[in-house]
């Protein structure tokens, strides 16, 4: 363990990678990337992690947007319940504390949608709290390093990980609640899970502790961590009514737990053999959307979200009678621009459209 530390924060502090929530301590920046990168890689997070600054340079700042505001810079960032519990949390924290993130272990753990990774990951950073952190990174180097069948995704196993993770934190053995090294000790674990350490194709050779592990010195790291089964992937069908005016399309508010108050084309999910124009005319006159020809342009938009593959089909519609105006469930947006919270699928359609 003495050894083990410095090598590692050496190695660390001498190949991490130039990203930009590392070169602040400021705690609302690293608790903003660390919501992003739930999920996400650092490539696709980073511009959206900057121009979500941009927008929101502070709590306050955030805190004083309207969620509509929020969910339209996170737009195609994709799991927008994120984005929803980071302005639900900017304001409690406005609210309750003054403005800052509190250091606090429980009071900020209690913050919507803020769980244990989130709070090791920025009182350490941000405040050198001596906590753990424990994501997929942080487990496999723990299960190679222990030679252990542990997988984060089984409770028990990610109580155990858990334990390893708070076991290693500097300053645990003697009980410290901060630590100047906590910090990028845990930025150092999830590094090496990142770039050296990786599922497939570890690269032993570079790995500045491999000395402390038993896996490679048994000749087992590919065995280790245990791969859980994959869930089952769900295909699905839906069409949606592409109508355009003036460089803008129509859209309409989405319901659903993983999609509410974000805006897409008025659209209707098909069962496998079930004709889309009829379902479609019926879903696009409950929006009083009416006096339409609707044609299938041929266009089919493959999208995935979490375990569903979805297969859109894309008609065309143009006005037979009076368009509809802008409304609390309509609005015509410009796809090109943030001012509304498009989906991901919404944005796709556009572009597969306009070729």
């Amino acid at each position: 363990m003495e050894s083990l530390r410095p090598a590692l924060l050496e190695w660390f502090r001498q190949n991490r990678r130039d990203l930009p929530w590392r070169r602040t301590r400021d705690p609302y920046h690293i608790w903003l990337s660390e919501i992003m990168l739930q999920q996400t890689q650092v490539a696709t997070a980073t511009p959206y992690y900057e121009r979500f600054l941009a927008r929101f340079p502070t709590l306050a700042a955030l805190a004083a947007a309207s969620v509509d505001d929020v969910l339209a810079e996170w737009a195609g960032l994709g799991y927008y319940r994120r984005a929803r519990y980071l302005h639900a949390g900017a304001q409690a924290m406005v609210r309750d504390h003054g403005g800052v993130i509190p250091s606090d272990p429980e009071v900020f753990g209690a913050l919507p949608g803020v769980g244990r990774y989130t709070v090791g990951a920025v009182l350490s950073m941000g405040f050198g709290a001596a906590l753990p952190v424990l994501d997929g990174n942080v487990a496999r180097v723990l299960s190679r390093w222990a030679m252990a069948p542990l997988a984060i995704k089984r409770p028990e196993d990610a109580r155990l990980l858990w334990g390893m993770a708070e076991a290693l934190v500097p300053g645990a053995e003697r009980g410290d609640e901060t630590h100047r090294d906590a910090g990028d000790w845990n930025v150092a674990l999830m590094e090496l899970g990142a770039t050296v350490c990786t599922p497939r194709a570890p690269a032993c050779e570079r790995c500045p502790v491999a000395t402390w592990c038993r896996a490679r010195a048994a000749g087992r790291v590919a065995e280790f961590p245990p791969v859980p089964e994959a869930r089952a992937t769900e295909s699905l069908r839906r069409a949606v009514a592409l109508f355009e005016a003036n460089g803008r399309v129509l859209v309409t508010r989405r319901e659903g737990s993983m999609l509410t108050g974000l805006w897409e084309m008025p659209g209707v999910d098909l069962e496998q053999d079930m004709g889309a124009s009829p379902p479609l005319r019926r879903a696009l006159g409950s929006l009083g959307v009416t006096d339409v020809s609707l044609a299938d342009t041929g266009l089919r938009v493959t999208h995935t979200i979490t375990h569903h593959r979805i297969e859109v089909e894309v008609w065309r519609g143009t006005w037979t009678g009076k368009r509809p105006r802008a409304s609390s469930k309509l609005v015509w947006a410009d796809a090109d621009a943030r001012e509304h919270a498009l989906t991901a699928l919404a944005r796709k359609v556009v572009e597969a459209a306009r070729g």
